[in-house]
């Protein structure tokens, strides 16, 4: 069974199921496309994406959180199929109450990071 929960009352909890542990909302999260000129697919509490560099990207959220102890996780295109799935890392650089920063690439056979722009990337943020 499941039951609604006054979200002014519970905070982040949206709806729980008897027996079960509570679900939580995403805080921020976005699709975007990181190669060329960085656009924004669709989005939610993000402001903007910054383009640091090549595979580097900062989030910038709407609205700061409380503080910077949160879930970061992504997803990214496939990418140059020469390197395969298997080498492909997202990276925190660093998390704070208003912005995330990571790094997008891909391993070498050596374990070398080398920085790729992606052309689809997804970000969720859960606190």
């Amino acid at each position: 069974m499941t039951r609604a929960v006054n979200l002014a009352s519970a905070g982040s909890i949206v709806s729980e199921s008897v027996g079960t542990a509570p679900g939580y909302m995403a805080r921020a999260w976005v699709n975007f496309n990181g190669t060329g000129t960085v656009a924004i697919r669709a989005l939610g509490n993000v402001s903007s994406i910054t383009d640091n560099g090549t595979g580097d990207y900062t989030v910038n959220f709407t609205t700061a959180l409380v503080d910077a102890n949160y879930s970061f996780t992504s997803a990214m295109d496939w990418g140059n199929t020469a390197f395969g799935a298997s080498g492909r890392v997202t990276c925190i650089v660093s998390l704070a109450t208003t912005n995330a920063r990571m790094r997008t690439g891909f391993l070498s056979g050596t374990a070398v990071f080398t920085a790729e722009d992606q052309a689809i990337i997804c970000v969720a943020i859960f606190r």
